[in-house]
Formats: C-alpha cells, structure tokens, sequence
C-alpha cells in the first residue's frame, strides 16, 4: 500500500471524499456502540453467576475456622481470601489486607491518608509543601484522576516497550524530594499493553529516591487477563525489593473487579511488614468490618489460584475473538498507510493507537458523530492533555464482536479521513 505521505493532492482528497461517504453511510444507520471504557460484556460476567449461590441458607454463612461472616469483624478480611490474594500475587499472606470491591478506592484512600497522616508515621505530605507524582504515559486516567482530585503535580515519563523510562524516574526521584510516588499497571498496562521487563522491575524495586516517603503504585490489576497460551511473564517486584533492602518502597494493588462482578468484586493491597502496619492502625479506626459475605463467596468459587486461572481461560476464549477483530481491521485497513500506530497485547482489556499529531481528538468526535462512544482523546495523559493530540485507547472488550466489527470500520474511516486532511493542511 503507498503511504499517505506519498500521495498528491488529488488522492488526498478522493480518500476525503470516499471515507466522508463511508461515515455517513454508517452514521445513517443510527448506531448506539459502546467503546468507551474497559467494561466487561455480559458474556463475561454471566461466567461468575456461580457467586451467588457459594453463601445462603445452602452452604450458611461461616467459615470453616467458624467465622461468621455476617457479623463485626476481621477488619483487613478472612484468612482465606488474603491466602487467595497472596498466591495470585506471590506475596506472603501476612503481607495481604483485603478489603471492598475497588482497588482505585484503596488507592485513592491511600493517597488520602499520606497527605494528611503521612507514610508509615512520618511527617504528612500536606505539610511538605508542593507534592509530585511520577506518572508513565501513556497510562491509566483514572490514576491521574487519583492525583489531580489531590491537587499533586503530576510530572510525565515516557513509556517504552519494556515499561517507564527508567534513566528519567531514577534521575528525577534521586534529586527531587517533593516527588512522593509513581503510578504503575506492570502487566498488560493501561493503555499500551505492554508488560514491564525484568531489568525495569529490578530497577523499580531498587529505587533510591531522596524522599524517604516515597512509594511505588503497583497496580497489577490485569495479572491474570490473558489472551494467549503463550502469555507475559511479570517479574515478582516485592521479591527483588526485598533481595535489596528496599521492601517499604512498593505498595501493591489487584482486585476481582475483572475476574468475577466488575461492580462486586474484592480488592486487596500487599506490602512489606511496616507498610501493612500502619494500613491496619489506620483501618481499625476507619471500619468494623469489609464485606465478608462478598469475601466468603468469592473464595468457595474460586477455591484456589487454579480456579482462577481456570476461570480466566474462559474469560481468554471470550476476549480473543474481540481481540483479534481489533487487530484484523487495523491491519487490513491501516496497515502499510503510514497514518497510525498500534500495540498487540498479549493480555489486559485495551489497544493504544498513536494517530497523526493533531488527529487523535478529531478522529474521537467522527466516531462520537458516527454513534460510537470512545474514551476521550487525551484522558490517557494527566489532566486529559495530550501534546501531540494522538494517543487514542480502543476498549474492545464490552461489545459483541458482530458490533465491534462494525465499530472498527468506522474507527478505521475516521482515522483515515482526519489523515487525509493532516496532510492537505
């Protein structure tokens, strides 16, 4: 295929004309296709159905230690989710506290709690002065949500194939004590997909910031979300921090919310012996109790990391096909043009598509026009700002495949009718 960059005038403008058609062919059939953020499709969702019958009047409401879960109690969650959680991230169980359905609300309560009571008994950020974050980009919005909402400043790194640029966080956090953590989704990220290299995990967990208060984000929030047989392999950063003295510096995040109920999940935090002691002073002020009911179930579904993984391979057979019709239609339609480029991940919920500087917000309002909803362009950067107009996240995995078809020609339209008129100036 010859690249846009190559083509006269004359071609520019017959692609203007024949994709303008094309969206308002599509536009015409009233379309109402969901793209807009990583939500699981019904299909997803109808696999965990089983939850609903593990606790009752059936199986009762204790454990097997005698617990009930209906009652007061056990503030950092049941033993036996925590053990759940410690296999899934290959921590130990001590170092696990377990608590709703949301790991973004531990996080956001986490980030809560250093600004006004600081880190492991130090002094509060509120009180340092001007606070900073680290945050990779393309990365997750909500995680910026998290910081902005804080009024923290957030200082962008890049993302390279194998993770953040590691010479930038390394040089930035050894010279800036205002710099108190960084946002990470270490497999599978969000948006890229990518799965950070041994070296960038060995070099995280090795950190040597000037700010004895500063903490690593590890949202591993897709450890378990694959689309292969030949799936990534994360390295365990707790692990290494350890091998180096460094254990305090992680604090690790996962929950359910994609594996069983998105809205009715459980979520966890594990971290080194210090940082768990300090979440449970705070926690025993702040709650009498999680849901245990939800924690029970959870645990006579799964049983053990094999049901997990058992589970998640039926998850793999329901997102590959949605995958693939992604990548099938970038390839056979943008492939070659010049005009885009885009990730294929091996696991997680997104795509990241860079179009054309200055396309990216354009190429979102055409599909928006078109009756496709997408997240907006820019949101994959801190404060929705992105300089180069041109990350854009696909989330396939909410619509059926018959729709995600359907959603990808008019993705592929727009992209290339904004190109076109990229180039004509």
């Amino acid at each position: 295929m010859q690249e846009y960059v190559n083509m006269d005038k004359a071609q520019l403008l017959q692609i203007k004309d024949e994709m303008s058609a094309t969206l308002e062919a599509l536009k015409a059939k009233a379309m109402k296709l969901n793209m807009a953020r990583g939500m699981p499709g019904r299909e997803q969702l109808d696999l965990s159905e089983g939850l609903s019958e593990e606790v009752g009047s059936a199986n009762g409401f204790k454990t097997e230690s005698g617990v009930d879960c209906r009652n007061y109690g056990l503030p950092d969650g049941l033993p036996q989710i925590k053990k759940l959680f410690a296999e899934i991230l290959g921590v130990p169980e001590s170092g696990v506290i377990v608590g709703g359905n949301s790991s973004l609300s531990m996080m956001f309560d986490t980030v809560s709690q250093f600004i006004t009571h600081g880190v492991c008994g130090g002094e509060p950020w509120i009180k340092q002065g001007n606070v900073k974050f680290l945050c990779p980009v393309p990365g997750y919005d909500r995680h910026f949500g998290v910081t902005g909402y804080f009024g923290i400043e957030m200082i962008t790194v890049p993302m390279d194939n194998d993770g953040p640029d590691m010479d930038t966080v390394e040089q930035l956090v050894a010279g800036d004590a205002s710099i108190k953590g960084i946002w990470c989704v270490p497999m599978y990220s969000n948006p890229t997909g990518i799965t950070y290299s041994d070296e960038v995990v060995r070099r995280m967990a090795a950190l040597k910031p000037v700010a004895p208060d500063f903490r690593v984000f590890w949202d591993n929030a897709y450890c378990c979300h694959h689309l292969t047989d030949n799936p990534d392999r994360l390295l365990n950063i707790y692990d290494e921090a350890v091998k180096v003295g460094n254990e305090d510096i992680v604090l690790q995040f996962a929950s359910f919310s994609k594996i069983s109920f998105a809205g009715s999940g459980v979520a966890a935090v594990a971290a080194s012996p210090a940082n768990i002691a300090a979440i449970k002073k705070r926690i025993t002020l702040q709650t009498i109790g999680p849901d245990k009911i939800n924690q029970l179930r959870h645990v006579r579904f799964f049983k053990d990391l094999d049901g997990v993984k058992a589970h998640m391979k039926k998850y793999e057979e329901l997102l590959k096909p949605k995958f693939d019709a992604v990548q099938n239609a970038l390839q056979s339609e943008l492939g070659g043009l010049g005009i885009g480029n885009w990730s294929t991940p091996n696991g997680g919920y997104f795509v990241s598509f860079d179009a054309l500087p200055g396309c990216a917000k354009k190429i979102i309002a055409l599909c928006a026009d078109a009756g496709m909803a997408m997240t907006p362009a820019g949101a994959t950067f801190p404060h929705g700002i992105d300089p180069q107009d041109s990350n854009i996240r696909i989330a396939p995995t909410f619509p059926p495949v018959s729709e995600l078809e359907v959603a990808m020609q008019i993705f592929c339209a727009a992209v290339k009718l904004c190109s076109a008129e990229k180039l004509l100036g």
